[in-house]
Formats: C-alpha cells, sequence, structure tokens
C-alpha cells in the first residue's frame, strides 16, 4: 500500500489533519483529523513508501510501549478509514 501523492499531513491551529493538495483540495470533505499516534503512523507510512499494516505495526511497537495486538488494531483501524477515504492505493 501506498498513500495517494496529493495527501499531506498538516498541523492547523494544533490539529493534525490530512489534506488533498491541487484541484481536488476544494472537496473539503477529504480533510481527515488524526490524533497523535495516528499522525505518528501517517508519517511512518510515508517514509515507509510501501507499508503494510505489520510494518507499521512492527514500527509502532518499537516507538511506543504498546502491546502487538493493540499495535496492530489501531493500525489496521486507521488503515481501513484512510482506505474508505481514498487516501491510500493498494
Amino acid at each position: 500500500m501506498r498513500i495517494k501523492k496529493d495527501f499531506v499531513l498538516r498541523e492547523v491551529c494544533g490539529e493534525n489533519v490530512i489534506m488533498c493538495e491541487g484541484l481536488k483540495a476544494i472537496d473539503f470533505r477529504k480533510i481527515l483529523a488524526l490524533n497523535k499516534s495516528a499522525a505518528w503512523i501517517w508519517k511512518e507510512a510515508q517514509a515507509q513508501g510501501d507499508f503494510t499494516v505489520e510494518s507499521l505495526t512492527e514500527r509502532l511497537c518499537e516507538e511506543y510501549e504498546v502491546s502487538t495486538e493493540e499495535a496492530r488494531s489501531s493500525v489496521a483501524e486507521l488503515i481501513e478509514k484512510l482506505d474508505k477515504e481514498g487516501v491510500i492505493e493498494k
């Protein structure tokens, strides 16, 4: 999976939001707010380029004191949300 090139993470008024750049940015339904850990997962997904739920889970466990099950659940939930919104490509 990869994050589509038109989507970026920005901090707006202290909140982490995913926005679409370019002509698609006119559609404000494509602004998604992320909490701190979801923003970290987003940044890690961008750094990896091609990522999987497992690769992000592994990195999340390395970075934070979290169980593998809890990390996998958080990553899978975020990936599912991003996929539903059309932010990632498989």
